[in-house]
């Protein structure tokens, strides 16, 4: 079954790392592995909401999510968009910035080095906002209960995360609008292109956001007309398959996968500028990930089982905000790719461990006299 459901996605892991060394070396490997274990864990909560809607549909929608899915995910969003990142903030062309990275290391390092605060201050911003929305929301299972239940209830202000996202901006803003000034730039324009990506990064999330919302609407909209519809036949005596049903809803459960599954890349391929700016090991990197997060679908799906490690998701959302922090500091100061890349690994590692614990001890609990309630509180 595993081998099944996972071996493409083991093959290709394969190939990806002997290209990451025949490319760069041991130090490529390493790179393409963090990014690979960043790629797939940030994308978890995907696999899972992908899982929850792709059960619904049936065999024929499924197999065209998950081959047209792969290409507009692993070449679409994983290989070329962090290309027309790149062409858009060195203002150069996709081609050339391609041809630059692959015989012009030194000049599109260069580029990239140049770019690299409007690329920070973008994705920070996204990735910023994602962490901001998941934290301020109230949930029923929390893993840092001492912290996410005082932060729930700031929530229930309006528009907290986006205060707090444009404050964030505005200090970062300046910063390093400071530290051009000392090293003789000009930190007016150094500040407004900071703050002018920012926004951008701001503007792409809400707009992400309000797409994934209308198709979740126009879904459940679908889904209730099929109910009534069902209800209907059953009144009349006249059979109702659940293909039918699945098939009626099935282009706007597509339609809605495609962007959930755009808005979740956004976070893997803008966290992975804050690793490496090098795009060969990046595609090589998201591409292997995304595969997994492919196949892991399809194995939640015929398993059946969405939340046996409830905390997974709670821990690529803090290795998000982790990484949202470390773009915007690296606005000024130069971080470590191997720092940057094992805080996220470690965040997700505890999440994974706190939620064996809690299974351990739900075990424990249905064994003996315990309150279940009580047990998955978490931390």
């Amino acid at each position: 079954m595993v081998l099944k459901t996972f071996g493409w996605s083991f093959a290709i892991t394969a190939l990806g790392l002997v290209a990451a060394v025949l490319y760069g070396g041991w130090e490529a490997f390493g790179i393409v592995a963090i990014l690979c274990v960043l790629e797939i864990s940030l994308s978890f909560d995907n696999a899972v909401v992908n899982a929850g809607i792709l059960k619904k549909m049936n065999a024929f929608w499924q197999k065209i999510f998950l081959t047209i899915g792969v290409l507009i995910a692993v070449f679409g969003m994983r290989l070329v968009f962090p290309v027309v990142i790149v062409a858009i903030s060195a203002k150069i062309g996709p081609i050339e910035a391609v041809d630059l990275a692959l015989n012009d290391a030194e000049r599109y390092e260069q580029l990239v080095t140049d770019a690299h605060p409007s690329i920070a201050a973008f994705g920070g911003m996204f990735l910023l906002m994602i962490f901001l929305d998941f934290i301020f929301e109230d949930r029923d299972i929390k893993w840092l209960g001492w912290l996410e239940r005082p932060l729930a209830k700031l929530g229930k202000v309006d528009m907290l995360s986006v205060c707090i996202a444009l404050i964030v901006l505005a200090i970062s803003a300046m910063t390093f609008a400071t530290q051009a000034h000392q090293h003789g730039g000009t930190h007016i324009d150094a500040a407004s292109t900071v703050l002018l990506s920012g926004v951008f990064g701001l503007i792409t999330y809400l707009i992400v956001g309000g797409l994934s919302s209308f198709f979740e609407n126009k879904l459940e909209e679908e889904e209730e007309r099929e109910h009534e519809a069902e209800e209907e036949a059953k009144r009349s005596g006249k059979k109702v398959t659940v293909v039918q049903l699945a098939g009626k809803a099935a282009f706007f459960m597509f339609l809605y996968l495609e962007v959930l599954d755009a808005s979740f890349s956004f976070d893997g391929v803008i966290g992975a500028f804050a690793i490496t700016n090098d795009i060969v090991l990046m595609a090589l990197g998201l591409g292997v990930g995304a595969m997994y997060v492919r196949s892991l679908t399809v194995y939640l799906v015929r398993q059946g089982t969405l939340d046996d490690y409830v905390y997974l998701e709670h821990g690529a959302h803090y290795a998000i905000g982790a990484l949202a922090l470390i773009l915007m500091v690296s606005i000024r100061y130069e971080i470590p790719e191997v720092v940057t890349g094992l805080i996220g690994v470690a965040l997700i590692a505890w999440s994974f461990w706190s939620s064996v614990r809690r299974n351990k001890a739900l075990a424990a609990a249905e064994g003996g006299s315990g309150d279940k309630t009580e047990v998955s509180a978490g931390v």
